[in-house]
């Protein structure tokens, strides 16, 4: 990627927020790690010169880097003041944005599309992530500006792990079913009050999603292969020995976007997906069945939107919190996504029989809010930085899938933590 003009190979906006703060520090981190810190230079940018500072001091002391905070520049913009952004723009190559809720990252989008800037978001409310596509891509593609949301764990394990199963299996890959554990230590869970609000918005937002959908009336892509069936809203799954449950974040709709862009530019045979969540027994079920009660009931309206977002702790029995989780929490917390794939050996017939061909991979990893998020959005920012000839040819609007599918992005997240590996594969 182009970098000569611009004084700034990274700029992390929104880096004095929650997870903008994490996002810093790793980009620091990736400096020594890969041996960059002088030949990646690179910003932090937000509203207030003090806390940036802070944040960058912070980090120089986690990373006993006493020089840090001189090394790094400070850019002062507001998300509501348009021409501040545009400066911001001006100056990076690529802007890591990490302001949220999801409705302040059109200004972000905007900027960096009119001024040839990439940009990686990670943002996961998928009516954001297509409005993004269809309002941009075009002029994107015409800036040579490369626009990539859902860029952290919503939605890079699933979107790149479906591809990785895909690339591993023997054969023609048709079906995956996904299921993410979330494993917590002594200290147990807490999630940012930040990703509550998203997910509050998002949720009273799906009318918009559906209308934009309707609007956009594209042509359904070709199902190989008998259809995947919808699992019942609580199922057991015996290969893991757990209760699970659909999983409502952005993953479906980016793999269904990623699959269909395979398939419509470069004629691939689309793989059909469904992602679930596992709850682990009984006594976690009735917990979290009650927590997806009330804020079902809650987000239809205007007044219940606003107790959900004013009352997270109390909304979601302790699951979320302002003060988010604290570092022993993040410490002991992981992730582990399992893919289950079906599909036909190589050479046989899909309309001549049911599936012959088995796969299990998984892709694993560190906490995935505030841990392996800022790994996967600095690991798709090096991507685009040093993969430019393995990245669709011309710019736009992409999913992680769409944009990192020929790239590095995997060798480089399993030397990050973030590890893709294959379990089982067999004919039946």
């Amino acid at each position: 990627m182009e970098t000569n003009q611009r004084p700034y190979h990274l700029v992390v906006f929104g880096a004095s927020g929650f997870t903008g703060q994490f996002v810093a520090e790793e980009v620091a981190r990736e400096q020594v790690a890969s041996g960059h810190s002088s030949s990646l230079p690179w910003a932090v940018a937000g509203r207030s010169r003090e806390k940036l500072q802070r944040v960058l001091e912070r980090a120089a002391l986690k990373l006993g880097r006493p020089t840090l905070s001189s090394e790094v520049g400070i850019i002062i913009c507001d998300v509501t003041n348009p021409a501040s952004l545009d400066e911001m723009a001006k100056q990076a190559a690529i802007v890591l944005n990490c302001v949220g809720p999801y409705f302040y990252g059109e200004p972000v989008v905007k900027a960096c599309v009119e001024n040839g800037t990439s940009c990686i978001d990670i943002c996961g409310e998928p009516q954001f992530l297509e409005l993004m596509y269809w309002k941009y891509h075009e002029k994107a593609a015409e800036k040579g500006a490369y626009i990539i949301g859902s860029s952290g764990f919503d939605s890079i394990p699933a979107d790149l792990g479906v591809i990785y199963t895909k690339n591993k299996m023997n054969g023609m890959l048709t079906a995956v079913e996904s299921f993410l554990t979330i494993h917590s230590g002594p200290e147990g869970l807490c999630i940012h009050d930040g990703t509550w609000k998203s997910a509050v918005y998002g949720f009273g937002d799906q009318s918009n999603l559906k209308k934009l959908r309707n609007e956009a009336n594209l042509k359904p892509v070709p199902i190989i292969g008998p259809k995947l069936k919808r699992r019942w809203p609580l199922s057991y799954c015996r290969e893991l020995s757990s209760y699970s449950v659909p999983f409502l974040g952005a993953d479906v709709s980016v793999v269904r976007r990623t699959q269909r862009y395979l398939h419509e530019n470069l004629e691939q045979s689309p793989v059909q997906y469904a992602a679930y969540i596992n709850m682990g027994g009984i006594t976690s079920v009735i917990k979290l069945m009650f927590v997806g009660l009330f804020f079902l009931f809650f987000v239809r309206f205007g007044i219940g939107r606003q107790l959900l977002i004013k009352f997270p702790w109390l909304f979601s029995f302790g699951y979320f919190s302002k003060q988010g989780p604290t570092q022993k929490q993040m410490d002991g917390s992981s992730f582990t996504l399992r893919f289950f794939g079906q599909g036909y050996s190589q050479g046989f017939d899909p309309e001549k029989g049911k599936p012959n061909t088995r796969i299990c991979t998984q892709v694993k990893g560190p906490e995935p809010g505030y841990v392996a998020t800022p790994i996967a959005m600095v690991q798709a920012a090096m991507t685009l930085l040093n993969d430019a000839s393995d990245l669709p040819s011309m710019g736009g609007v992409f999913t992680p899938g769409a944009a990192f599918f020929r790239t590095k992005l995997i060798d480089r997240l399993n030397q990050r933590g973030i590890e893709f590996s294959v379990i089982s594969s067999s004919e039946v």
